[in-house]
């Protein structure tokens, strides 16, 4: 292997590997422009409650921390994944990479009963246009949680079967960026969504 090659991430390592990392910053890109008009959406909607319940009465903050702890937590596991995965390590990084998984399954499972409590309570995503506002940008963002949590997987057999090479550091290195997106998206529900939204 070259100079230049040992001082290039392996997940960095060849042109296509190079194209496929640029190409999946634009689909960030358009992820945000689409996370951005949802927000948009659900902050023109906001006081639109009519008489269904209110961001104030459903939103309870143990749920909403728990989530967050959760998610961030992933989110650290995930970096020490690609950390073990750049030193070669394939048990460890398999293993950073399960908890990441398990860790946004435990937000999932939260989330899903948050939705359950929210039904209980007489709010539904035809309820009102703030409900249809914030369900549309919560089940916009858990979708996006459950497609990670399938393609995790994916990437954790690939590992498996393959170990550590250009092409699964790649795919690995690609996930951690998706994971680390929703994590950003998710501080911001945090913050002007359910935060905002108990005041």
């Amino acid at each position: 292997m070259s100079k230049h090659n040992n001082s290039v991430p392996l997940e960095y390592q060849g042109e296509e590997n190079d194209l496929k990392i640029f190409g999946f910053w634009i689909f960030l890109g358009a992820e945000i422009v689409l996370f951005a008009t949802l927000f948009t959406t659900y902050f023109t909607l906001v006081n639109r409650t009519g008489s269904a319940p209110t961001g104030p009465e459903l939103f309870e903050i143990g749920p909403v921390i728990l989530e967050t702890f959760l998610l961030l937590t992933s989110s650290f596991t995930i970096g020490l994944g690609v950390h073990a995965m750049r030193l070669g390590r394939v048990k460890p990084m398999i293993v950073f990479y399960i908890i990441t998984l398990l860790l946004g399954a435990g937000f999932l499972a939260v989330e899903i009963d948050e939705f359950i409590t929210y039904v209980d309570h007489g709010a539904t995503i035809t309820s009102s246009a703030f409900l249809s506002a914030l369900m549309t940008l919560l089940g916009t963002h858990g979708a996006h949680v459950t497609f990670g949590l399938l393609w995790g997987i994916a990437i954790i057999i690939q590992v498996s079967k393959h170990g550590i090479n250009k092409r699964t550091a790649n795919k690995a290195f690609i996930f951690s960026l998706y994971w680390h997106f929703l994590d950003v998206v998710w501080i911001f529900l945090f913050s002007f969504i359910y935060l905002k939204g108990m005041m």
